[in-house]
């Protein structure tokens, strides 16, 4: 069934689980991260990002995930992660995606919330939910060196700008950064409960691919209620295909291989997100 953000998040941080946004791109990593939480009973997040559009238009990610997302038996939110562009942030609520985020991490304050608060307007209206994000989570080239880059998140800041653009949910910098790691990442625990400890929204982990699972359990004791996961499934899917192909072997052939591969790798994370069985 397909809800927005607002609804698959409202109980997270009462009931100590977060709610896994798995990007996705192909039709076999879509089916493969349904499965997965409709086996476990666990509500989920899908959907692209804009870095992942030369792959396919956002309207040719809504005619294929929207229809999947509403015949799930679990719910299913349609999230456009990492919106730069303000265009395509509202071309994807248009198109009905349940869920958007504007990524502002890298203007000035006032105006990443001035360009938030009108975004989420535009999407309240469509019954669409808006995360955007305060402080920036690094990205490209080396991880762990982009982490220590980051500009981390302050509470104060975080409050006041939760406050000021009516956003639905909050992409914090705590020490994560997309990608690999190559070492293990330096979380600001301290820093995340004092997020959560003044900032009402629910709280996101962006680059969490490599993190392990009692990192990611801190995270989420700490006050995280959704976790983005793209690079593990894709290295999965794309591990399935190598493994299964010869110079015989059509691409048919290797799909049923790719969805089980994402929904393993997907089942792994729900539960350490103790996310089963909430559906």
């Amino acid at each position: 069934m397909l809800v927005n953000l607002t609804d698959i998040l409202a109980n997270t941080r009462r009931d100590g689980y977060a709610v896994g946004l798995f990007n996705c791109t192909t039709l076999e990593m879509t089916r493969g991260i349904i499965a997965a939480a409709e086996a476990l009973r666990s509500p989920v997040i899908i959907g692209p990002a804009e870095s992942l559009l030369p792959g396919a238009t956002l309207a040719e990610y809504a005619d294929m995930m929207l229809g999947i997302a509403r015949r799930a038996s679990v719910p299913v939110a349609l999230h456009f992660d990492h919106g730069f562009t303000p265009a395509l942030v509202e071309e994807a609520i248009d198109l009905g995606f349940t869920s958007v985020m504007y990524d502002g991490s890298m203007l000035p304050f006032d105006e990443n919330a001035r360009r938030v608060r009108a975004l989420a307007e535009k999407a309240h209206a469509a019954g669409c939910s808006l995360e955007a994000e305060i402080g920036h989570v690094g990205s490209n080239g080396s991880a762990e060196a982009e982490s220590e880059a980051s500009m981390y998140t302050e509470p104060a800041e975080a409050l006041a700008f939760a406050r000021e653009s009516g956003c639905d949910a909050l992409a914090v910098a705590i020490g994560t950064a997309h990608g690999v790691y190559a070492k293990t990442p330096k979380l600001d625990l301290e820093r995340l409960r004092a997020i959560a400890a003044v900032c009402p929204c629910p709280l996101v982990l962006h680059g969490g691919s490599g993190l392990s699972p009692e990192a990611f359990r801190a995270c989420i004791d700490g006050g995280i209620s959704k976790v983005n996961i793209f690079t593990h499934n894709n290295l999965a899917a794309a591990r399935a295909a190598h493994a299964h192909f010869s110079e015989n072997t059509g691409a048919f052939e290797l799909m049923p291989h790719i969805v089980e591969a994402v929904r393993q790798e997907t089942m792994r994370h729900i539960r350490i997100f103790r996310s089963d069985g909430r559906a």
